[in-house]
């Protein structure tokens, strides 16, 4: 999940320098819509986030589930 988190963050990054380089909008507008994309990334890093928990959990109980049969 490091790799996932640094490449959000340089996307992120990126992205609001992009956007306040071409912004056609006024200095306000443009700052609205950095916010509301700042907001949805955010929306999906956490449920990236959930999805990883998940699925790591599955592993473990797999794992332990494995570990306690072979006893």
């Amino acid at each position: 999940m490091g790799r996932f988190l640094r490449g959000w963050v340089m996307g992120l990054l990126i992205g609001g320098v992009i956007a306040l380089l071409l912004a056609p909008d006024s200095g306000e507008g443009t700052r609205q819509r950095l916010r509301e994309r700042a907001r949805q990334m955010w929306e999906e890093l956490r449920q990236a986030a959930a999805e990883e928990r998940q699925r790591l959990e599955a592993e473990l109980r797999k794992m332990m589930d494995q570990g306690t049969s072979a006893s």
